[in-house]
């Protein structure tokens, strides 16, 4: 990752909503954001304690605000949206990253319709909300915005469980492209990054481990040998492309970020 002290600032003058922000890829994004030279950043979560203690850490060095957000319900979401509007002026960027894994296997055989149903509320329902509702005030106001959404590899290679998870995750990939092509005309880039496995808070709390022992057992799964073990900075580091004007002629792109995933019976 470059360093933002010896480099350009990426984002500078940019407001950011980061939903999901408190813990794990949405953490480590407000932080490289805030780095890049964000103007204003909101943090969107349901975890307030968490968020409000992140808020309250960087909020010294840009405008920062927390917000407690149900992704769920579409209210909270376009209040998310305006509040932010009203605070700051205009908003930039959206990182749609609040989503949940089920704890249960969910095997097509065990198929639990009413947990499907509130993990696509978030994982999809929440998306849908949040582009729907960022890219309408980046119409109105002729923003040139990026809109940005947590997918995954597993939405590519498919798993031997946690079905509802990865149909969620490929809804997400449909859900970007489709926004991409209406939203392209206005000059809004929309895109998805697909981490590969990442010991996040989310993951770490599904498989019942550690950080180090998520790590450990994933350290045998990536090509790349000798770059170490993927973390949550990897993934951010790839929505602060998409965010940037670096990538200000690519949309409608899913990123993967996974280290070469070489596990073909996909992820746990």
């Amino acid at each position: 990752m470059e360093d933002p002290k010896t480099s350009n600032k990426k984002l500078e003058g940019k407001v950011a909503i980061i939903t999901g922000g408190a813990s794990g890829i949405g953490e480590a994004t407000v932080h490289l954001f805030v780095d890049h030279g964000v103007r204003a950043i909101v943090i969107a979560d349901i975890q307030d304690e968490k968020g409000e203690k992140l808020a309250a850490s960087i909020g010294h060095r840009c405008a920062c605000t927390y917000v407690h957000c149900d992704v769920t319900k579409e209210q909270d979401v376009e209040s998310l949206v305006q509040s932010t509007i009203q605070q700051y002026g205009r908003l930039h960027i959206m990182f749609c990253n609040a989503g949940i894994m089920s704890k249960s296997l969910q095997t097509i055989l065990e198929f639990d319709l009413p947990s499907y149903e509130k993990l696509f509320a978030i994982n999809v329902g929440g998306v849908a909300a949040s582009i729907k509702h960022a890219g309408r005030a980046m119409v109105k106001a002729n923003t040139k915005g990026s809109i940005i959404c947590t997918a995954s590899i597993a939405a590519s290679i498919g798993s031997d469980k946690h079905t509802d998870y990865v149909m969620s995750k490929n809804t997400v990939l449909a859900l970007m492209r489709c926004a991409g092509t209406q939203l392209g005309p206005y000059g809004i880039r929309v895109n998805c990054v697909s981490p590969g496995p990442v010991a996040t808070p989310l993951l770490c709390e599904v498989l019942g481990v550690g950080a180090e022992d998520a790590e450990s057992s994933f350290a045998n799964m990536f090509m790349l040998k000798n770059n170490g073990v993927m973390k949550v900075k990897h993934v951010a580091d790839a929505v602060l492309f998409l965010a940037s004007e670096e990538s200000q002629f690519i949309t409608g792109h899913n990123l993967v970020v996974d280290g070469g995933f070489q596990r073909h019976e996909g992820p746990k």
